[in-house]
C-alpha cells in the first residue's frame, strides 16, 4: 500500500470520529467500546495497520522535517487510564525523535501560577518542521478547574475578573489561540481518548494488582471517579464550545487500546497529509555546489 492509499484509508476512518462543529455533540453518542466493524479477532490485522502507518508516519514527518514551514500539534486529554501514555508511544514510535517533543502538564507550579493559564503552554509549542505532543494541555482550565471551581483561587487572577463567564471566556480565548497558531504555521489536532467508567475500574485495578504498575496509580485517581459525571459533562462542553474546522476534536472510544491507537494514528496521517508536505528543491547554483562535491568524492584514490 502507497503512501496516498493510506492516507485516503486514514482519512476514511478517523473522519467516523472527528468533530469540526460542536453545536450538536453529545458524548452519550461515542460507545467508549466501539471499533466500527472490527472485533476482537481484528487485533492481529490492527497491528498491521498500525505499523504501515507508523511507517507512514515517519515517512511524512522525515518530509515536514525537511521542509521546516510546519509544526504540527498534537493535544491529548482523557480521564485516568484512559491509554494516553500507551497511545503516544506506540503510534509515535517510528518517528525521528530530533523531529518531536513531548511535553507532559501536571499541576501548575508556582512559576506557572503566576502567569495566565496559557502560557506554561506556550513554552513547550513545537518550533516549524516538528510534531509537539501535549499530554494533558491548557484544556484542563476547563476540565478539572472546572470540576473543581476552587483551583481558581490558587491561580492569582483579581477576583472582579473571575466571573460567571469565566469558561464562556476561555473557551472563546482557547478558540481564538488555536486559529492563532493555525494562522502561522501551526496545525492542532485535539484527542479526547473516551474511557468508559466500568473500564476505567478494571484498569485501576490492575494496576494495583500488578506490582510493575503500582506506580501509576495514586488514591486521588479514585477520588476524582466520585466527580465522574461532572468531568463528564466538562468534557462535553468542552468539545462543544472548541471544535472548529481548523482545529478539531477526535473523540476516540478507548475501551479497546488496540483500536484506539489505529484511530488516533490516522488521524494524524490525515493531518499531515493535508500540508501537502514535500522535500525542498535546491537551485542550480546548489546543483552545482552538489556536482562539483560528487566530482571531488569520486576523484579520490
Amino acid at each position: 500500500m502507497n503512501l496516498k492509499e493510506i492516507v485516503k484509508l486514514s482519512r476514511k476512518v478517523s473522519n467516523q470520529f472527528k468533530v469540526t462543529d460542536g453545536e450538536k455533540f453529545k458524548l452519550k453518542n461515542v460507545d467508549p467500546n466501539d471499533t466500527l466493524e472490527f472485533d476482537a479477532e481484528d487485533k492481529p490485522r490492527s497491528k498491521e495497520a498500525l505499523q504501515t502507518g507508523i511507517q507512514a508516519l515517519a515517512e511524512l514527518q522525515d518530509m515536514l522535517y525537511a521542509q521546516d514551514r510546519y509544526s504540527v500539534l498534537l493535544i491529548f486529554q482523557a480521564m485516568d487510564a484512559a491509554g494516553k501514555d500507551g497511545a503516544i508511544k506506540h503510534v509515535m514510535s517510528g518517528i525521528n525523535p530530533q523531529g518531536c517533543q513531548v511535553a507532559s502538564f501536571k499541576s501548575p507550579s508556582a512559576l506557572e501560577l503566576d502567569h495566565d493559564y496559557l502560557w506554561r503552554c506556550q513554552q513547550h509549542l513545537p518550533e516549524r518542521g516538528r510534531i509537539g505532543i501535549f499530554n494533558r494541555s491548557y484544556y484542563e482550565e476547563v476540565l478539572v478547574v472546572r470540576v473543581h471551581p476552587e483551583f481558581l483561587q490558587t491561580q492569582k487572577i483579581p477576583p472582579e475578573l473571575v466571573g460567571k463567564n469565566i469558561w464562556d471566556n476561555r473557551y472563546k480565548e482557547i478558540r481564538n489561540f488555536e486559529k492563532y497558531l493555525t494562522r502561522n504555521g501551526t496545525i492542532v489536532r485535539k484527542f479526547f481518548l473516551h474511557v468508559g467508567k466500568k473500564e476505567q475500574k478494571k484498569r485501576f485495578l490492575q494496576r494495583i494488582d500488578l506490582p510493575e504498575k503500582n506506580w501509576k496509580f495514586s488514591s486521588s485517581d479514585a477520588k476524582e471517579r466520585g466527580y465522574w459525571d461532572d468531568y463528564m459533562t466538562a468534557y462535553e462542553e468542552m468539545i462543544q464550545n472548541t471544535s472548529t474546522e481548523e482545529s478539531p476534536w477526535y473523540v476516540v472510544p478507548a475501551n479497546n487500546k488496540w483500536f484506539t491507537r489505529v484511530v488516533v494514528a490516522a488521524a494524524i496521517i490525515d493531518a499531515m497529509a493535508s500540508l501537502n508536505l514535500s522535500y525542498p528543491k535546491v537551485d542550480d547554483a546548489k546543483l552545482a555546489e552538489l556536482a562539483k562535491a560528487k566530482e571531488i568524492l569520486l576523484a579520490e584514490k
